[in-house]
């Protein structure tokens, strides 16, 4: 476990501890300010149970059910009632990550002192993700309103003592033996505890921060492949310029351009078509790389724009409000978070698809400007990347499917009191399986590009110094083998762990300097 920590208060947190505690094992303490925070509200709630009026999730039942008024003898049977009846999750396990992100941003949550559970509930929490333990959650059952239900619940559920957790060594044992092992005595729920632990957009907001973190990583280095393409097709960087892409003021735009003209810096291979084979143009796929690169940059802003407001939000239902009022409300819909997921999802798939088409044009005799049909070393005796390029082709093809939005299918529950539901958990869980294949498929274009660029290079052209530098990387990575042989069997997942780790940011940073 990293032994770095992050303090959780009362106004919420940042993407950069949600990672730090999700990826990384970050400890988490609690302030002593939301310790204060949790005490208030906690005694707010206290004196709500100790009155004879019903208050919704303290001394009534849930959803369709919130008509019962439940007395004082069955109260904390309705709290472990709540959590039971809710881990109803089906399907593979969820990933380590996502869990400890869900169980973390719940937290961040409680801390803010609207939720009216126990400081030492919260404790218990930390103490749990702080001992690496990681409550089993399931791929289904959230529909992403009244919070993610049944993943939050699989996680109250270990609290608890319950239910299934994986230790900090990847075994899956009894959720109470873990606990005992790491001398953490289970919570016993009292009024409003079990709903608290629940209802949040949690888990869709965790996978979002973590996808955004990908995905800036992912669309640099497409902006380093474009470039890299660019140059094996003996193309112009003219179409770079800044005061072009000023006319047209997208920030992406603008920030991919400037991306890709620095990779292209000292190049002796852009241009060369004005001279010996003119070209008015290069088509689209590169010509138009900072138009669509840049396009998904600006959607990347807003969803952390949408992701920033839920990191600073407290989602529960209902809430304790500072002048001591506790009422019900709608803020665990999960709409604005799900919309993003959704937006980010189509992004991808076009990033995808206009990184297929430069790959495709690398490989096509027709088409490449005097490159080798696929890229071979002897066409003929063997295919060169044909066939990554088919692979390639069917990542794209994937990616476009899993653009279909979630957030517009709605189904009601609960005996129609949860009628509208925004499908966020599902739109997070069709994007993390889409930033996993745009890296994939960035990962295909950068080997079919280096690979037509050290041709070039054969010919006596001169690539720049951004391009040698990526080229010397995945020899030394071990992506390309030794010898004239290398390309014929290419290792497409050491490329793509190059490109999803930031190891091609990285070695061309240490070049050009901070790219956008």
């Amino acid at each position: 476990m990293n032994m770095h920590t992050v303090v959780v208060g009362t106004s919420g947190t940042t993407a950069e501890d949600v990672i730090a505690v999700a990826r990384r094992g970050a400890r988490v303490e609690l302030s002593a300010a939301a310790v204060e925070a949790l005490a208030a509200a906690r005694g707010t709630v206290e004196a709500l149970a100790a009155k004879p009026e019903p208050v919704y999730g303290v001394s009534t039942g849930f959803g369709a059910l919130a008509s019962r008024h439940i007395g004082p003898g069955l109260r904390a049977q309705l709290q472990r009632n709540i959590v039971r009846s809710h881990a109803a999750g089906m399907g593979p396990h969820v990933e380590r990550e996502v869990v400890r992100a869900l169980m973390f941003l719940r937290l961040k949550t409680l801390a803010s002192g609207h939720t009216g559970v126990r400081p030492e509930v919260a404790q218990t929490m930390a103490d749990v993700l702080n001992a690496g333990i990681t409550p089993v959650v399931h791929e289904y059952g959230s529909l992403g309103c009244s919070g993610d239900l049944a993943p939050l619940s699989h996680c109250a559920l270990t609290l608890m003592g319950e239910g299934e957790a994986e230790g900090p060594d990847g075994t899956v044992r009894p959720a109470g033996e873990l606990l005992a092992a790491h001398g953490i005595t289970p919570v016993e729920l009292r009024e409003k505890e079990g709903l608290a632990l629940l209802n949040g957009t949690d888990g869709m907001l965790g996978m979002l921060v973590m996808a955004l973190a990908d995905l800036e990583n992912l669309y640099t280095g497409a902006d380093i492949t474009a470039a890299l393409s660019l140059e094996a097709l003996l193309g112009t960087d003219r179409v770079l310029a800044p005061e072009l892409h000023a006319i047209r003021p997208h920030p992406g735009q603008g920030a991919s351009a400037a991306n890709m003209l620095r990779v292209l810096a000292g190049s002796g291979l852009t241009g060369h078509h004005q001279d010996d084979a003119p070209r008015v143009q290069d088509a689209y796929s590169v010509r138009c790389a900072p138009q669509v690169n840049g396009a998904g940059r600006d959607t990347l802003a807003h969803g952390r724009l949408v992701a920033d407001r839920e990191l600073a939000s407290a989602v529960d239902n209902p809430v304790v409000l500072s002048d001591g009022r506790v009422e019900s409300n709608g803020n665990f819909h999960g709409a604005p978070v799900a919309y993003v997921l959704d937006f980010l999802a189509i992004v991808a798939a076009d990033l995808g698809s206009i990184t297929e088409r430069r790959t495709d044009r690398l490989l096509d005799k027709n088409r490449s400007h005097g490159l080798p049909p696929f890229l071979a070393d002897d066409a003929g005796v063997d295919s060169g990347l044909m066939i990554a390029q088919y692979t390639q082709a069917a990542l794209v093809s994937e990616l476009k499917r899993l653009a279909v939005p979630a957030s517009v299918d709605s189904i009601p529950s609960s005996a129609m009191q949860e009628d509208h539901v925004s499908m966020g958990w599902s739109a997070a869980r069709k994007l993390r399986t889409a930033v996993t294949g745009l890296a994939r498929i960035v990962a295909v274009e950068l080997y079919a590009a280096t690979r037509a660029v050290e041709l070039r290079a054969a010919e006596g052209l001169t690539p720049g110094p951004a391009s040698l530098a990526v080229i010397e990387a995945l020899r030394d990575a071990g992506v390309q083998g030794p010898g004239p042989d290398r390309f014929l069997a290419p290792d497409l997942a050491a490329a793509d762990a190059f490109v999803r780790e930031g190891k091609l940011v990285a070695v061309v940073e240490a070049v050009t300097g901070p790219l956008a």
